[in-house]
């Protein structure tokens, strides 16, 4: 993509915050993004940015994607968080099978897929594919997709577990169980997939062993770099980026309020005069920017290696886990400290401070911010130590 369309996007996206930012209590009211955010993203050309150009995509690099995400995040976290989750998918489709591509795009290339990757289902090996049952829960924006990409073990004939996929399914193989009813990320309408014993071509289902190898079939017809980076970096920094972008809008609710915040409990002290507050909001901001530099530094690290066709070391694909756990770790601890110092008020119902301290949390719980997990990698791989793990 030219670097002029980039900044299209990105301005497309900055002109419509407001609106998204207005519609925030509505989009959680209703328990699910509205269609018109999504059609504008769509016009835009959000939904664009991670697509091969094969589809009329723009194949931008990562840290602009990730960009746009902070930003929508920053005016509504569930509107940032489907986005995010959305918007990444045409980047995994993109390393299935030409033929899969081409059963998704063809007739439109303005389709969406939403997902469920957790291995909550099973897929039995059968001529020319697998037949796949199973309940998946949390597919955020399923309402807005007509495809879903479904993880699973495979087994053989006998019940021996042979691989892990992920599978590509049509709208038409699944059903969608309204059951997503939470205290945060509301708007995000997680609902469940269920699939009741469908056959899953075999061009249209993708080996995690293929994923964390970066050697997939995908990359005959899309050999562009950002084809070439890992999806342990790619998918788990989709999560992160939309924390870190409601944090931001967090941050930026928490100054506005606090500039004509008076404290009645200190005899009419202006909040903007208080020293101890000003100490807490810079201790947020700086938690806030280094999530986002360490994130988007690593992530374009890794990019720039692939632009130059050099090998992506596994020790750098550690530290992108590493960072991005910590990334949220910082922004829910920013989010945490302007919240604990916003006052009663913030607690109402309807005010930003609390959506995003919610909204937050609620996406803090995602796997891929488990941090024990990705520091134990780490640590790991820093004593030279085999690392057996897909999500790196």
């Amino acid at each position: 993509m030219s670097e002029q369309g980039t900044h299209a996007v990105i301005a497309g996206i900055e002109e419509l915050l407001p609106v998204l930012r207005e519609r925030a209590q509505e989009t959680e009211d209703a328990r699910k993004i509205p269609d018109e955010s999504i059609k504008a993203l769509q016009e835009i050309g959000f939904f664009k940015l991670l697509q091969p150009r094969t589809y009329g995509g723009y194949e931008a690099d990562p840290v602009t994607f990730y960009t746009a995400v902070k930003l929508i995040a920053s005016a509504c976290g569930s509107t940032g968080w489907v986005a995010s989750i959305l918007g990444v998918h045409p980047w995994h489709l993109a390393l299935f099978d030409a033929r899969a591509q081409e059963d998704v795009w063809a007739d439109d290339v303005d389709t969406r897929i939403s997902s469920s990757y957790a291995p909550m289902g099973k897929a039995q090996l059968v001529d020319g594919g697998y037949r796949l049952s199973g309940r998946w829960s949390f597919s955020s924006g399923c309402d807005h997709a007509t495809w879903a990409l479904l993880g699973a073990p495979a087994f053989d004939a006998d019940g021996k577990p042979v691989d892990f996929c992920t599978y590509l399914l049509p709208i038409e193989d699944y059903t969608i169980d309204d059951v997503w009813d939470t205290v945060g990320l509301r708007g995000t309408g997680s609902n469940d997939i269920v699939v009741d014993e469908v056959f899953v071509p075999q061009h249209r289902a993708l080996s995690f062993v293929a994923t964390s190898k970066l050697s997939t079939p995908g990359q005959e017809v899309n050999p562009g770099p950002l084809y070439r980076l890992p999806y342990g970096s790619v998918h788990p920094s989709t999560i992160t980026a939309p924390i870190i972008g409601m944090a931001q809008g967090a941050y930026d609710a928490h100054v506005a309020y606090q500039r004509e915040r008076v404290r009645a409990s200190y005899l009419g002290e202006k909040s903007k005069e208080d020293p101890f507050a000003k100490v807490r909001i810079a201790e947020a901001a700086s938690e806030i920017d280094a999530a986002w530099l360490q994130l988007t530094h690593n992530i374009d690290e890794l990019y720039q290696l692939a632009c130059r066709g050099e090998k992506l070391p596994f020790s750098t694909r550690l530290r992108v886990r590493r960072d991005q756990v910590r990334g949220t770790e910082r922004a829910i601890a920013a989010i945490d400290r302007l919240f604990e110092n916003s006052g009663g008020r913030a607690l109402q119902a309807g005010t930003p401070i609390q959506r995003f301290w919610r909204d937050a949390h609620a996406g803090r719980v995602h796997a891929a911010n488990d941090p024990e997990r990705a520091y134990t990698m780490f640590g790991t791989g820093a004593f030279g130590l085999p690392v057996e793990n897909a999500m790196v």
